[in-house]
């Protein structure tokens, strides 16, 4: 699968009715990016449907996911929109070959369903961050206990993509079962 160019894949979203937005500052020599998904109501209304809060450094394991949310009433695909957007960022605009996040752990199932989620998502579990001492700086950084996880940003990319085009009917390959 050819990865898609952040513009093109603005065009998938805006012939899907949605809107891609990324704000990307650099404070620091780093980069913030705010990624949202959206939906015009009318010319001077829109509904949030999603948003991805992340940072980098320059380094091939410098892109840290901060917040990902997802509206319950979202439309199909918004997820997968916002993920393959954080992702083709990633690696058109910064050195950054794989990406890490804090699968926080605020309540057992929960945790378990973030946990899922992400290796869903093409992210595998490195440890888990609790009460020790050495956990501390990175709890920090994170805001709290839980799985500490990466991806390959281009694997999460392609899982991703995958995942937009099917939803999108852009996936051309037949998936019908054999009689």
């Amino acid at each position: 699968m050819t990865q898609l160019s952040l513009i093109e894949l603005e065009k998938q979203a805006s012939d899907a009715g949605l809107l891609l937005r990324l704000q990307v500052r650099r404070p620091l020599n780093l980069w913030s990016l705010k990624l949202v998904v959206a939906q015009a109501l009318d010319q001077e209304r829109i509904q949030l449907w999603g948003e991805m809060k992340a940072w980098a450094y320059a380094g091939e394991k410098g892109l840290q996911l901060d917040t990902m949310r997802v509206h319950p009433e979202a439309p199909t695909g918004v997820g997968d929109l916002i993920w393959v957007g954080t992702m083709t960022w990633a690696l058109e605009a910064t050195p950054c070959k794989q990406a890490r996040l804090l699968a926080i752990c605020d309540e057992g199932r929960q945790h378990h369903r973030l946990i899922r989620y992400f290796r869903q998502r093409g992210f595998l579990t490195i440890r888990e961050l609790g009460a020790a001492p050495m956990d501390f700086p990175l709890r920090m950084i994170w805001g709290g206990a839980g799985a500490l996880m990466v991806g390959s940003c281009s694997e999460v990319l392609e899982r991703n993509q995958r995942r937009w085009q099917t939803c999108r009917g852009l996936d051309h390959r037949d998936h019908s079962s054999p009689a």
